[in-house]
Order: structure tokens, then sequence, then C-alpha cells
């Protein structure tokens, strides 16, 4: 679901909050406001966790399972793990949360006033993940966003305090722009775990089979693939850019840069001539800056 990071060890919550580095965006920048920080990283904590969890990328030694009172007999098991996480999840708005990362959420949910619906959308995304490998329409692929990838967004404004139904719709084009993206970058890896997030009637348009996603190199028809779906991922940036210049002051910058990453991103992909194959096409740091300054431009 989101970009792989280094292998966590020791601390799980230092481990999985270090993975901030390796995302597409910026999820805490130091520009914006201590308390904002604060809080940003500890959604981010809770979301990275439970990617972790959905694809197995927990660190060695069964230190989340225990946290989350999962025996080593089931520490494996990623849907009683997520089942745990909900249980853990549901004593942050009235209990105590067993959990550390859980437990560095719980103010930051009393203070923005946060909701469970986000936070249980992001774990029965990864319930998915464990039951659904394929997804026939590109509706369905929105359907999985929706569970997945917008929550995020939606819990940035409410984090920082502005939002409203327009600005959610607009955060949501840019989330689900994101999650494609990220996807597009990981076809070779997703397909390792037995996933393909590329929708399947779209495959078939391209003629792309299964077995030239698991090439070392993209052929003709993949590359074409690829380029369609980078589209629509760009053309879902454009249309929730507007909300940057929704916002003002440091809130802007922020915004500017989710945009910006994810603009930077499809065009490492196209760079890269749509052979996502060989591992993720990743872009360099001018480039992003680059495109923070179109999207603050309002261009683009």
């Amino acid at each position: 679901m989101t970009a792989a990071g280094p292998v966590r060890t020791g601390d799980p919550e230092r481990g999985t909050l270090d993975k901030a580095a390796d995302e597409n965006f910026p999820v805490a920048p130091f520009f914006l406001p201590k308390a904002w920080r604060d809080d940003l990283m500890a959604v981010y904590g809770f979301a990275r966790l439970v990617d972790d969890i959905g694809d197995g990328d927990l660190a060695p030694g069964g230190a989340d399972a225990r946290l989350l009172g999962v025996s080593p007999e089931q520490a494996e098991d990623r849907l009683v793990l997520l089942d745990a996480l909900d249980t853990d999840l549901r004593r942050v708005f009235d209990a105590v949360p067993h959990h550390p990362l859980l437990r560095r959420l719980q103010p930051t949910v009393r203070r923005c006033g946060l909701t469970p619906e986000p936070f249980l959308g992001l774990i029965a995304a990864n319930r998915q993940d464990q039951l659904v490998k394929r997804y026939e329409t590109y509706d369905d692929l929105l359907a999985y966003c929706e569970l997945s990838a917008n929550p995020v967004g939606r819990l940035v404004l409410a984090v920082t305090g502005t939002s409203n139904s327009e600005r959610i719709r607009l955060s949501d084009s840019i989330c689900t722009a994101l999650q494609i993206v990220e996807h597009l970058q990981d076809v070779a890896e997703d397909l390792g775990r037995d996933r393909i997030y590329l929708p399947a009637e779209d495959m078939k348009r391209f003629h792309v089979q299964e077995a030239d996603l698991a090439r070392k190199t993209a052929g003709a028809s993949v590359r074409a693939l690829v380029a369609y779906e980078a589209q629509r991922a760009r053309d879902l940036l454009n249309e929730g850019a507007p909300l940057v210049g929704s916002v003002h002051g440091r809130l802007k910058l922020l915004l500017a840069g989710f945009v910006a990453g994810g603009r930077a991103a499809v065009h490492a992909i196209a760079a890269a001539e749509y052979d996502v194959l060989p591992g993720p096409p990743k872009p360099g740091k001018g480039r992003l800056l680059r495109e923070v300054g179109v999207t603050l431009r309002g261009e683009g």
C-alpha cells in the first residue's frame, strides 16, 4: 500500500516512525508548528503500523504481536493481528491502549476530536489486502483507495482544523492519486506479494498478461498500461490541487508538498519511460522542489 522503508529493528515505535522519510510526500516537515508535527506523526505511526501488519513487514521477534496481546502461535496471522489492532484502537477512545503507537495517538485523538472512522477504514483496507488480490475495474480500485488512502487526507484536515466538505472532496482526489502512484511504483513488489492493483479490465485493454508483470523490464504493452494509469493519477492530482489554494500559511506549503510529491513521482515514472518493473522510479529533490513551486503558483 505504501512505499516500503527500512527493516524495523529495536524499538517498535521508533522503527515505525523512522519510515516517514521514505514516503513520496512530507509527513510532518520542520516548518509546521510543533503541535501539528506531533499530531501528524502520531497519525502516521498508526497508518504505518497498519500497513506493516497488512504487508507482513513487522520487525522480527514478535514485539508488536506481544504488545497487541497476540499469542506467539498467531503472531504471523495478519488477520488476527489486524483484529487485535482494531481492539486496541477502540481503547484509544475509551480506555488505555496497549501498543505505544496507539498510546502516542490518544492525545491527538482527544485534542483534535478525531473519530474512529478513518482509522477503522485503514484497518479495513488491510483486511481487504489479505482477501482481495486483484481488482476487476477502476471503480473497484477507487473503492479500495477510499479505505486505504483517503482517510489519511481527512485526518490531516481534521488535525489542522481545516476540514469541510469541499476540502474533503479535493483531498480525496489527491490521496487516491498518491495511492495509484505508489501502486505503479510498486508493481513488481506487489506482484511478489501476489497482489495486482492494475485493474484487470485495463490489463485486457492493453493486452497485458500477469506474466508480463513478472519480467525484469516492461514491454511496450505494460509501458502503455502504466502510462494510462499514470495519466489518471496526474488528472486526479490536478483535480485536487485547488485544495492548496483554499488554505493559507504553513498548511498551504504542506499540502503543496503532497501534490508536488505525487506529481514528481509521476514525472519519475514517465522519465523511466514507464518501465516500473526494475524497481520504483523515484524523483530527485530538485524535481520535487520545482513541483512545489508550480503547485503553489496554481499551475500544472
